[in-house]
């Protein structure tokens, strides 16, 4: 799911310029640059977490394995065809796109909410992270239902790997990004060989054998709703609803040569999005068939969701390696550019203080396990919140001109408050997440209603307002 550092590892290769300008045609580069940093990024430490946690929700066989193929599909279409093929042709990053279209003072409420939710994500991960820290420790680890520290020994760990990863965060993205590089490998690789050896210890020796896993389904556990074909297929297509449909990606794709890059997206969402959900979900089914987790289960208590202990029990050491580095990868990234959202808001703060600010906010996070929990929720959420900004970008590009509407309003009015933003935006999200809470609706059922929403009152707003001024 992560792949927050793509966008400053391509701006390492392009020298970290055109943050205000358009790349240049000699900066571009091919679709085999893209190829290996979705592929890698996306196998990381979310994929610990969310593939038992799909488990957990009792879904069937036949929901899962389509509903994340057809849902992954979507959502490399969105890549396809919205981000890439916007990002080609203005090769603009999205902030600084926005900050054309809404004006300066919305683009630093945009920068608070994205530092904000980067924290809590990173919060996540570290909490993954310590999941197998903790191992040697005979650590009790988090259950699926506690949202509180449940010891000295978890609070320990995390504040140390959120220092740990804070300081490297702070000392700048070269190390952090060729780092990354280097475990991307290592990560994909544990995913997979973990895939293989849980299905040895549930006795799969055929097709028939593998879908019987998930069978028809059961019910959901303890605190958990049940997943249906549908709920898999948008939660799975709105995963990074931030970076396609939010658009997010503009930043990455600018380098493109062409918006046929965008196919790339595919490895990250097969690999990491597909494998790797698989191969963590079969770790969960291998330890929900133990005494342990039996008698959680006749308690009415659902199994602990550790990543740690699930590798470790699968493949050894080398699983509680891949689980601190996947957690690393993932945290260390976001960490750094939460920090950079920040230092927008405090331009004359450091880049070493606000990295150390957003690795504290992260690591406050993680000591709270519900962040990593209750992952499939959060990542709903931050895609409901940051999408339909997206639908700004798109509907503007698309249909400015049938709507009669200038582009890039706030630069050419001088404006530092676009108000038709802001008004599609509190509309159309607050209209829906007042349905999904009031009416019990999941959160990634009503994502794409607000982002097109959003979209087509951007544009009557505008309109209105641009022909009153």
């Amino acid at each position: 799911m992560s792949q927050f550092n793509i966008e400053e590892e391509i701006e390492d290769i392009a020298g970290g310029e055109f943050e205000r300008t358009p790349v240049p045609q000699s900066k571009l580069k091919s679709w085999k640059s893209f190829l290996g940093m979705y592929a890698g990024e996306h196998a990381a430490g979310t994929e610990f977490v969310i593939g038992p946690l799909f488990l957990t929700t009792g879904v069937s066989a036949f929901d899962l394995i389509i509903g994340l193929l057809l849902g992954n599909l979507m959502a490399v279409l969105s890549w396809r065809f919205l981000t890439s093929e916007i990002a080609v042709k203005r090769r603009l990053t999205l902030y600084y796109q926005l900050e054309k279209i809404c004006g300066t003072k919305l683009v630093v409420a945009y920068n608070l909410a994205n530092g904000v939710l980067f924290c809590f994500l990173a919060g996540a991960m570290i909490t993954v992270s310590a999941t197998a820290v903790g191992i040697p420790f005979d650590m009790e680890m988090p259950k699926l239902t506690d949202t509180m520290p449940n010891g000295a020994t978890w609070v320990i760990i995390v504040l140390i790997i959120g220092a740990v990863i804070s300081l490297v965060a702070s000392k700048g993205y070269d190390m952090v990004s060729k780092a990354a590089n280097w475990m991307s490998p290592v990560i994909v690789l544990a995913f997979l060989v973990c895939g293989i050896v849980a299905l040895q210890q549930l006795g799969v020796g055929s097709f028939s054998d593998f879908w019987n896993i998930w069978g028809e389904g059961s019910e959901p556990f303890p605190g958990q709703i049940k997943y249906t074909f549908w709920h898999v297929f948008f939660w799975s297509w709105f995963a990074n609803a931030a970076m396609h449909i939010g658009m997010s990606d503009l930043s990455v794709f600018r380098f493109a040569k062409k918006a046929s890059s965008g196919w790339t997206t595919a490895a990250g969402m097969y690999v990491g999005h597909y494998m790797a959900w698989i191969a963590a979900a079969l770790l969960y089914a291998v330890y929900v068939q133990t005494p342990e987790a039996q008698a959680l289960l006749g308690q009415g208590e659902a199994p602990t969701v550790a990543p740690g202990p699930l590798a470790y029990n699968a493949i050894g050491v080398f699983g509680i390696i891949a689980v601190i580095l996947a957690g690393w990868t993932t945290a260390n990234p976001t960490i750094y550019r939460a920090g950079l959202a920040f230092q927008a808001i405090m331009p004359k703060a450091s880049t070493f203080w606000v990295t150390i600010l957003a690795g504290s906010v992260a690591t406050i996070a993680g000591l709270f396990p519900a962040f990593a929990m209750k992952l499939l929720d959060f990542v709903a959420l931050y895609g409901f919140i940051l999408a339909p900004i997206g639908a700004i970008i798109v509907f503007e590009h698309f249909f400015h001109k049938q709507a009669g509407i200038l582009t890039d309003y706030a630069e050419k009015a001088n404006l530092q408050f676009n108000k038709s933003v802001l008004f599609a935006w509190a509309i159309s999200f607050g209209l829906f997440y007042f349905i999904s809470v009031q009416f019990n609706v999941f959160l990634s059922f009503v994502t794409l209603p607000a982002w097109l929403l959003c979209g087509v009152l951007f544009i009557l707003f505008s309109k209105a307002i641009q022909k009153k001024g």
